[in-house]
Protein backbone atom coordinates (compact mmCIF):
# COMPACT_ATOMS: atom_id res chain seq x y z
CA UNK A 1 0.00 0.00 0.00
CA UNK A 2 1.32 3.44 -0.93
CA UNK A 3 0.66 7.05 -0.11
CA UNK A 4 -1.41 9.25 -2.38
CA UNK A 5 1.69 10.27 -4.36
CA UNK A 6 2.46 6.61 -5.07
CA UNK A 7 5.44 6.30 -2.75
CA UNK A 8 5.82 3.71 -0.02
CA UNK A 9 5.61 5.27 3.45
CA UNK A 10 9.00 5.51 5.13
CA UNK A 11 7.51 3.92 8.25
CA UNK A 12 6.54 0.84 6.26
CA UNK A 13 9.84 0.66 4.39
CA UNK A 14 11.85 1.00 7.59
CA UNK A 15 9.70 -1.56 9.42
CA UNK A 16 10.50 -4.05 6.68
CA UNK A 17 14.22 -3.42 7.24
CA UNK A 18 13.91 -4.90 10.74
CA UNK A 19 15.25 -8.40 9.95
CA UNK A 20 18.35 -7.05 8.18
CA UNK A 21 18.99 -4.53 10.98
CA UNK A 22 18.80 -7.23 13.65
CA UNK A 23 21.07 -9.52 11.65
CA UNK A 24 23.67 -6.76 11.32
CA UNK A 25 23.39 -5.77 14.99
CA UNK A 26 23.86 -9.33 16.23
CA UNK A 27 26.99 -9.68 14.12
CA UNK A 28 28.54 -6.29 14.93
CA UNK A 29 27.76 -6.26 18.66
CA UNK A 30 28.77 -9.85 19.39
CA UNK A 31 32.24 -9.09 20.86
CA UNK A 32 31.04 -6.25 23.11
CA UNK A 33 27.91 -8.13 24.22
CA UNK A 34 29.99 -11.20 25.01
CA UNK A 35 32.53 -9.24 27.06
CA UNK A 36 29.92 -7.28 28.98
CA UNK A 37 27.79 -10.38 29.53
CA UNK A 38 30.72 -12.31 30.97
CA UNK A 39 31.65 -9.40 33.21
CA UNK A 40 28.10 -9.20 34.57
CA UNK A 41 28.05 -12.94 35.13
CA UNK A 42 31.21 -12.62 37.25
CA UNK A 43 30.03 -9.48 39.07
CA UNK A 44 26.22 -9.42 39.08
CA UNK A 45 24.71 -6.04 39.94
CA UNK A 46 22.77 -5.63 43.16
CA UNK A 47 19.87 -4.18 41.17
CA UNK A 48 19.23 -2.44 37.87
CA UNK A 49 17.59 0.77 36.67
CA UNK A 50 16.35 1.75 33.23
CA UNK A 51 16.05 5.22 31.76
CA UNK A 52 14.21 5.99 28.53
CA UNK A 53 11.42 7.94 26.82
CA UNK A 54 8.76 7.02 24.24
CA UNK A 55 9.26 3.80 22.30
CA UNK A 56 12.59 3.31 24.02
CA UNK A 57 10.80 3.16 27.37
CA UNK A 58 8.90 0.17 26.03
CA UNK A 59 12.23 -1.45 25.21
CA UNK A 60 13.17 -0.71 28.82
CA UNK A 61 10.03 -2.56 29.98
CA UNK A 62 11.22 -5.59 28.02
CA UNK A 63 14.64 -5.28 29.65
CA UNK A 64 13.11 -5.13 33.13
CA UNK A 65 11.23 -8.38 32.56
CA UNK A 66 14.26 -10.17 31.12
CA UNK A 67 16.51 -9.06 33.94
CA UNK A 68 14.16 -10.62 36.47
CA UNK A 69 13.38 -13.75 34.46
CA UNK A 70 16.71 -14.58 32.87
CA UNK A 71 19.37 -13.39 35.34
CA UNK A 72 17.48 -12.87 38.60
CA UNK A 73 18.18 -9.14 38.92
CA UNK A 74 15.44 -6.76 40.01
CA UNK A 75 15.03 -3.77 37.71
CA UNK A 76 12.95 -0.64 38.04
CA UNK A 77 12.36 2.47 35.97
CA UNK A 78 14.41 5.56 36.75
CA UNK A 79 12.49 8.76 35.98
CA UNK A 80 15.17 10.86 34.23
CA UNK A 81 13.84 14.03 35.86
CA UNK A 82 14.94 12.75 39.27
CA UNK A 83 18.46 13.65 38.18
CA UNK A 84 18.00 16.18 35.37
CA UNK A 85 15.35 18.36 37.02
CA UNK A 86 15.14 17.57 40.71
CA UNK A 87 18.84 16.86 41.33
CA UNK A 88 17.97 13.93 43.58
CA UNK A 89 20.74 12.23 45.51
CA UNK A 90 20.50 8.47 45.10
CA UNK A 91 22.98 5.82 46.15
CA UNK A 92 23.50 3.57 43.13
CA UNK A 93 26.56 1.68 44.31
CA UNK A 94 26.57 -1.77 42.75
CA UNK A 95 23.72 -0.92 40.36
CA UNK A 96 23.46 -1.45 36.62
CA UNK A 97 21.91 1.58 34.87
CA UNK A 98 20.60 0.93 31.36
CA UNK A 99 19.66 3.83 29.08
CA UNK A 100 17.70 3.33 25.89
CA UNK A 101 17.41 6.08 23.28
CA UNK A 102 17.24 5.86 19.51
CA UNK A 103 18.81 9.29 18.98
CA UNK A 104 20.70 9.63 22.26
CA UNK A 105 20.12 13.39 22.08
CA UNK A 106 17.64 14.10 24.86
CA UNK A 107 19.36 16.21 27.53
CA UNK A 108 17.53 14.56 30.44
CA UNK A 109 18.76 11.08 29.54
CA UNK A 110 22.34 12.25 29.08
CA UNK A 111 22.17 14.04 32.44
CA UNK A 112 20.69 10.97 34.13
CA UNK A 113 23.44 8.76 32.72
CA UNK A 114 26.10 11.19 33.94
CA UNK A 115 24.61 11.35 37.44
CA UNK A 116 24.06 7.60 37.64
CA UNK A 117 27.70 7.03 36.80
CA UNK A 118 28.91 9.47 39.45
CA UNK A 119 26.61 7.84 42.01
CA UNK A 120 28.26 4.45 41.53
CA UNK A 121 26.29 2.67 38.78
CA UNK A 122 27.71 0.86 35.78
CA UNK A 123 26.08 2.75 32.90
CA UNK A 124 25.21 1.17 29.56
CA UNK A 125 23.65 3.01 26.60
CA UNK A 126 21.67 1.40 23.80
CA UNK A 127 21.50 4.02 21.05
CA UNK A 128 21.58 4.31 17.29
CA UNK A 129 24.12 7.16 17.47
CA UNK A 130 27.37 6.13 19.21
CA UNK A 131 28.53 9.76 18.95
CA UNK A 132 25.45 11.12 20.77
CA UNK A 133 25.51 12.94 24.12
CA UNK A 134 24.01 9.90 25.85
CA UNK A 135 26.70 7.61 24.45
CA UNK A 136 29.34 10.06 25.63
CA UNK A 137 28.10 9.82 29.21
CA UNK A 138 27.86 5.99 29.38
CA UNK A 139 30.70 3.65 30.24
CA UNK A 140 29.56 1.04 27.72
CA UNK A 141 27.73 1.66 24.46
CA UNK A 142 25.89 -1.00 22.47
CA UNK A 143 25.03 0.61 19.11
CA UNK A 144 21.80 -0.31 17.32
CA UNK A 145 23.30 -0.39 13.80
CA UNK A 146 19.90 0.52 12.34
CA UNK A 147 21.09 3.10 9.84
CA UNK A 148 19.23 6.38 9.46
CA UNK A 149 15.63 6.19 10.61
CA UNK A 150 13.69 9.02 8.94
CA UNK A 151 10.12 8.12 9.87
CA UNK A 152 8.95 9.85 13.03
CA UNK A 153 7.47 6.60 14.32
CA UNK A 154 10.32 4.33 15.40
CA UNK A 155 10.23 0.76 14.11
CA UNK A 156 13.57 -0.78 13.22
CA UNK A 157 15.35 1.00 16.08
CA UNK A 158 12.87 -0.42 18.61
CA UNK A 159 13.47 -3.92 17.27
CA UNK A 160 17.21 -3.26 17.48
CA UNK A 161 16.96 -2.16 21.11
CA UNK A 162 15.20 -5.40 22.03
CA UNK A 163 17.64 -7.51 20.03
CA UNK A 164 20.68 -5.78 21.54
CA UNK A 165 19.45 -6.42 25.06
CA UNK A 166 18.44 -10.01 24.30
CA UNK A 167 21.92 -10.67 22.94
CA UNK A 168 23.47 -9.24 26.10
CA UNK A 169 21.26 -11.43 28.31
CA UNK A 170 22.15 -14.54 26.31
CA UNK A 171 25.85 -13.94 26.96
CA UNK A 172 25.21 -12.96 30.57
CA UNK A 173 23.41 -16.28 31.14
CA UNK A 174 25.97 -18.09 28.98
CA UNK A 175 22.95 -19.90 27.59
CA UNK A 176 23.83 -21.91 24.49
CA UNK A 177 20.19 -22.61 23.56
CA UNK A 178 19.33 -18.91 23.71
CA UNK A 179 22.43 -17.94 21.73
CA UNK A 180 21.52 -20.45 19.03
CA UNK A 181 17.95 -19.12 18.96
CA UNK A 182 19.28 -15.57 18.51
CA UNK A 183 21.36 -16.67 15.53
CA UNK A 184 18.13 -17.82 13.87
CA UNK A 185 16.13 -14.76 14.90
CA UNK A 186 16.50 -12.77 11.64
CA UNK A 187 14.83 -15.52 9.60
CA UNK A 188 11.88 -15.56 12.02
CA UNK A 189 11.62 -11.78 11.80
CA UNK A 190 11.67 -12.03 8.03
CA UNK A 191 8.67 -14.39 8.16
CA UNK A 192 6.89 -12.04 10.57
CA UNK A 193 7.48 -9.05 8.27
CA UNK A 194 5.50 -10.82 5.57
CA UNK A 195 2.45 -11.38 7.81
CA UNK A 196 -0.82 -10.05 6.40
CA UNK A 197 -3.50 -8.83 8.82
CA UNK A 198 -6.57 -7.90 6.73
CA UNK A 199 -8.98 -8.19 9.67
CA UNK A 200 -6.80 -5.84 11.69
CA UNK A 201 -7.33 -3.19 9.01
CA UNK A 202 -11.06 -3.90 8.70
CA UNK A 203 -11.77 -3.76 12.43
CA UNK A 204 -9.65 -0.71 13.23
CA UNK A 205 -10.03 1.42 10.08
CA UNK A 206 -13.16 3.10 11.45
CA UNK A 207 -12.58 2.60 15.18
CA UNK A 208 -12.45 5.45 17.68
CA UNK A 209 -10.56 3.61 20.41
CA UNK A 210 -8.92 0.28 21.23
CA UNK A 211 -7.25 -1.67 23.98
CA UNK A 212 -3.99 -3.60 23.49
CA UNK A 213 -3.37 -6.44 25.94
CA UNK A 214 -0.52 -8.82 26.70
CA UNK A 215 1.56 -9.93 29.66
CA UNK A 216 5.16 -10.55 30.68
CA UNK A 217 7.93 -9.48 28.27
CA UNK A 218 5.37 -9.19 25.47
CA UNK A 219 3.61 -6.45 27.44
CA UNK A 220 6.40 -4.16 26.23
CA UNK A 221 5.15 -4.70 22.68
CA UNK A 222 1.56 -4.00 23.76
CA UNK A 223 2.80 -0.62 25.04
CA UNK A 224 4.62 -0.03 21.78
CA UNK A 225 1.63 -1.07 19.66
CA UNK A 226 -0.70 1.29 21.53
CA UNK A 227 1.73 4.16 20.97
CA UNK A 228 2.00 3.42 17.25
CA UNK A 229 -1.78 3.26 16.92
CA UNK A 230 -1.93 6.73 18.48
CA UNK A 231 0.93 8.48 16.73
CA UNK A 232 0.76 6.89 13.26
CA UNK A 233 -2.87 5.87 12.84
CA UNK A 234 -4.49 8.58 14.96
CA UNK A 235 -6.36 5.95 16.97
CA UNK A 236 -6.71 6.38 20.73
CA UNK A 237 -5.34 3.12 22.12
CA UNK A 238 -4.26 2.09 25.60
CA UNK A 239 -2.09 -0.85 26.61
CA UNK A 240 -2.65 -2.97 29.70
CA UNK A 241 -1.35 -6.12 31.23
CA UNK A 242 -4.10 -8.69 30.70
CA UNK A 243 -4.15 -9.14 34.48
CA UNK A 244 -4.21 -5.43 35.28
CA UNK A 245 -7.00 -4.88 32.74
CA UNK A 246 -9.40 -6.75 35.01
CA UNK A 247 -8.72 -4.32 37.89
CA UNK A 248 -10.72 -1.45 36.45
CA UNK A 249 -10.29 -0.72 32.72
CA UNK A 250 -12.58 -3.63 31.76
CA UNK A 251 -15.45 -1.44 32.97
CA UNK A 252 -15.07 0.60 29.75
CA UNK A 253 -15.69 -2.42 27.55
CA UNK A 254 -18.90 -2.43 25.55
CA UNK A 255 -20.14 -4.54 22.60
CA UNK A 256 -17.92 -4.03 19.56
CA UNK A 257 -15.05 -2.40 21.48
CA UNK A 258 -11.82 -3.35 19.62
CA UNK A 259 -9.24 -5.27 21.64
CA UNK A 260 -5.90 -6.35 20.18
CA UNK A 261 -4.30 -9.21 22.11
CA UNK A 262 -0.59 -9.90 21.58
CA UNK A 263 -0.21 -13.47 22.74
CA UNK A 264 2.98 -14.37 24.62
CA UNK A 265 4.78 -17.68 24.10
CA UNK A 266 5.46 -18.46 27.73
CA UNK A 267 3.64 -19.42 30.93
CA UNK A 268 1.47 -16.29 30.68
CA UNK A 269 -0.26 -17.61 27.55
CA UNK A 270 -3.08 -19.53 29.23
CA UNK A 271 -3.99 -16.65 31.50
CA UNK A 272 -4.04 -14.21 28.59
CA UNK A 273 -6.17 -16.64 26.58
CA UNK A 274 -8.63 -16.95 29.48
CA UNK A 275 -9.01 -13.17 29.72
CA UNK A 276 -9.48 -12.94 25.96
CA UNK A 277 -12.19 -15.61 25.99
CA UNK A 278 -14.02 -13.67 28.68
CA UNK A 279 -13.80 -10.45 26.66
CA UNK A 280 -15.26 -12.18 23.61
CA UNK A 281 -18.18 -13.28 25.79
CA UNK A 282 -18.61 -9.64 26.82
CA UNK A 283 -18.90 -8.62 23.17
CA UNK A 284 -15.41 -7.29 22.40
CA UNK A 285 -14.25 -7.18 18.79
CA UNK A 286 -11.17 -9.18 19.68
CA UNK A 287 -8.12 -9.59 17.46
CA UNK A 288 -5.76 -12.40 18.54
CA UNK A 289 -2.17 -12.02 17.31
CA UNK A 290 -0.07 -15.03 18.21
CA UNK A 291 1.62 -18.22 17.17
CA UNK A 292 -0.82 -20.27 19.27
CA UNK A 293 -4.57 -20.30 18.55
CA UNK A 294 -6.89 -18.17 20.63
CA UNK A 295 -10.35 -16.62 20.65
CA UNK A 296 -11.59 -13.87 18.34
CA UNK A 297 -10.22 -12.99 14.92
CA UNK A 298 -6.83 -14.63 14.26
CA UNK A 299 -3.86 -12.53 13.15
CA UNK A 300 -1.01 -14.68 11.87
CA UNK A 301 2.29 -14.52 13.73
CA UNK A 302 5.06 -17.09 13.23
CA UNK A 303 6.37 -18.93 16.27
CA UNK A 304 9.56 -17.50 17.77
CA UNK A 305 12.79 -19.48 18.17
CA UNK A 306 12.68 -18.85 21.95
CA UNK A 307 10.05 -17.42 24.34
CA UNK A 308 12.31 -14.45 25.11
CA UNK A 309 12.42 -13.65 21.37
CA UNK A 310 8.63 -13.77 20.93
CA UNK A 311 8.14 -10.03 21.64
CA UNK A 312 10.43 -9.17 18.72
CA UNK A 313 8.46 -11.41 16.37
CA UNK A 314 5.19 -9.84 17.55
CA UNK A 315 6.52 -6.32 17.02
CA UNK A 316 7.84 -7.15 13.56
CA UNK A 317 4.48 -8.63 12.54
CA UNK A 318 2.61 -5.60 13.90
CA UNK A 319 4.60 -2.71 12.41
CA UNK A 320 3.78 -3.10 8.69
CA UNK A 321 0.07 -3.42 9.44
CA UNK A 322 0.23 -0.34 11.67
CA UNK A 323 1.63 1.69 8.76
CA UNK A 324 -1.05 0.31 6.44
CA UNK A 325 -3.73 1.10 9.01
CA UNK A 326 -2.58 4.71 9.13
CA UNK A 327 -3.11 4.98 5.39
CA UNK A 328 -6.49 3.24 5.62
CA UNK A 329 -7.55 5.85 8.17
CA UNK A 330 -6.45 8.69 5.90
CA UNK A 331 -3.31 9.53 7.87
CA UNK A 332 0.26 9.93 6.66
CA UNK A 333 2.29 7.65 8.96
CA UNK A 334 5.43 9.66 8.14
CA UNK A 335 3.97 12.95 9.35
CA UNK A 336 2.16 12.41 12.65
CA UNK A 337 0.40 15.51 13.87
CA UNK A 338 2.36 17.59 16.41
CA UNK A 339 5.34 15.23 16.48
CA UNK A 340 8.94 15.42 15.33
CA UNK A 341 11.65 12.78 15.05
CA UNK A 342 13.90 13.89 17.89
CA UNK A 343 12.29 15.14 21.09
CA UNK A 344 14.52 16.83 23.64
CA UNK A 345 13.29 17.03 27.22
CA UNK A 346 14.99 18.24 30.39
Amino acid sequence: MSKANGSTPRMLAEALEGPAVVERLLRENAPEARDLGRFLARKPPAFALTGARGSSDHAATYAQYLLGLAVGVYAGSLPPSLFSLYRATLSLSGALALFFSQSGKSPDLAAAARRARTRGALTVAFTNDPASPLAGEAEVVLPLHAGTERAVAATKTFLAELAAFLQLVAHWRQDRALLEAIERLPEFLDAAARAEWPRFLEVLAGAEHAFVLSRGPAYAVAQEAALKLKEAAGLFAEAFSAAEFLHGPVALLEPGFPVLVLAPEDVALEGVRSVAEDLVQKGAALLWAGAEPGPGEPLAVPAAPHPYAAPLVLAQAFYPSAARLALARGNDPDRPRNLKKVTRTV
